[in-house]
């Protein structure tokens, strides 16, 4: 039977150790020269809607590195553009691939596609969620602090997409997840809920973000104003400005506390240069491990 990932609900806690303990062996076979092309003879598609960098590029290179072919659509470029149903477009994508990447704005769309599809459909990212970023920061920190279970998460700023995943992911494995936002930009009420009522969620929501890194050992941030929101930039620059991560706030964690965004970064906005760039810092080695847990993902997905 197909599976999809749409969020981090949709794989167990032992599958999610699985894909970490997988990309980090894939991305060790890349370095050696003894990754099989496994995916010989498959095809992924990618439809977005949203633009993108990484998470484009690295579903590529994943794909081709594994021995198979990507085809890239433009959703303006399709007849979705022009009023064909998804349901269709399900359907007749399930004839030409082996499995589909959507990167979109509405959430219930990625579930219309998986609905309808015969092959596996991956969120590459919604305004609800971001499973194959969080699935790499895990895989992250996994390579930096070994044990996950003993992490404490701080989630600093917008309780958006990425916070949602978060979230999901505290409640699937159940590790501390300390969240600090501005008051009105709290994560989705029936997120939190259902994370709770499901799920081994140790969550901590604080006013104040100096109080949610005091004992994280991993400080996460991303961008005040997600794509969608460009037209609030002014505003939440204003509001967000005390949850900006910066040399002060890191002096509050532990000295060996890690910082990550999931990019693209607003220096001086989100972050300050000088924390994205030091030493405490694993940004860019964040953004790598996008390719080697979707490598393992679709490894497992495609794989026979």
């Amino acid at each position: 039977m197909k599976r999809d990932f749409l969020t981090l609900w949709d794989v167990s806690a032992a599958e999610i150790f699985f894909l970490i303990d997988q990309g980090i062996r894939l991305k060790q076979d890349w370095a050696a020269g003894l990754l099989k092309p496994v995916l010989q003879q498959k095809t992924l598609g990618l439809l977005f809607t949203k633009p993108s960098t990484r998470t484009r590029v690295s579903f590529e290179a994943a794909m081709h590195r594994l021995g198979g072919s990507c085809t890239f659509l433009n959703i303006q470029h399709t007849q979705l553009s022009r009023g064909e149903p998804l349901e269709d477009t399900a359907r007749v994508l399930s004839r030409y691939l082996d499995a589909l990447v959507v990167r979109t704005y509405d959430h219930q769309d990625v579930v219309t596609l998986a609905r309808h599809a015969a092959i596996p459909v991956i969120n590459g990212l919604t305004d609800l969620a971001h499973p194959c970023q969080v699935l790499s920061d895990l895989m992250t920190v996994v390579e930096k602090k070994k044990r996950l279970e003993d992490q404490v998460v701080a989630w600093v700023g917008d309780g958006n997409n990425m916070a949602h995943s978060w979230i999901n992911a505290s409640a699937r494995l159940g590790f501390r997840l300390n969240i600090s936002c501005p008051e009105g930009y709290w994560p989705s009420a029936r997120v939190l809920e259902r994370a709770r009522r499901e799920g081994i969620a140790d969550i901590g929501l604080y006013e104040n973000p100096a109080e949610a890194v005091r004992d994280a050992t991993v400080i996460n941030t991303d961008v005040w104003a997600s794509m969608g929101q460009e037209h609030e930039a002014e505003k939440r620059r204003s509001v967000f400005r005390p949850f900006q991560v910066n040399a002060a706030l890191l002096a509050k964690a532990p000295r060996d506390a890690i910082v990550m965004h999931c990019l693209p970064a607003h220096r001086g906005e989100e972050i300050t240069a000088e924390v994205l760039e030091g030493p405490q810092s694993v940004v860019f080695d964040q953004a790598e491990n996008r390719l080697h847990a979707q490598a393992a993902l679709l490894q497992w997905l495609l794989a026979s």
